[in-house]
């Protein structure tokens, strides 16, 4: 088992709260809103999302519910293989930066309010060709 500083988030709070993040955006919801869904102020969701404060199992399985996902949810893709050191390093970053974006939020957004799956997988495609990447379509 690897120490972290005390002051330092641990990884998977901060990998949680990245995930919680994401769905909350994705469902177009403020950080208020959520907050005010769950009992708590916006200053305790923000804390959340960073990693700064630990979510207990009953506040995580109320926010599953506001966000319409299984408690699982928060967990997926975690990568386990990693050091502990090396995610705190690599993922958090990646989260925090590309998520405070306006323009990235509102594509989000967007992209989940397009209901016809086809549409949806096309304009994935485009966005992907256009940044000279390979499309990631299931």
């Amino acid at each position: 088992m690897m120490l972290q500083k005390d002051n330092a988030p641990h990884p998977i709070d901060v990998y949680v709260g990245g995930r919680m993040r994401l769905r909350r955006i994705q469902l177009g919801l403020s950080q208020g809103a959520l907050a005010g869904k769950i009992g708590v102020s916006f200053q305790a969701v923000q804390k959340y999302e960073s990693g700064d404060i630990r979510i207990s199992a009953s506040r995580l399985y109320d926010v599953a519910q506001v966000l319409q996902v299984s408690p699982g949810f928060f967990f997926e893709g975690y990568p386990d293989g990693l050091v502990a050191k090396n995610l705190a390093q690599e993922a958090a970053p990646e989260i925090s930066e590309t998520f405070d974006r306006r323009e990235i939020m509102s594509l989000i957004r967007g992209y989940y309010g397009i209901k016809d799956p086809q549409l949806q997988a096309d304009i994935l495609r485009l966005i992907a060709k256009l940044g000279n990447r390979e499309a990631e379509v299931q």
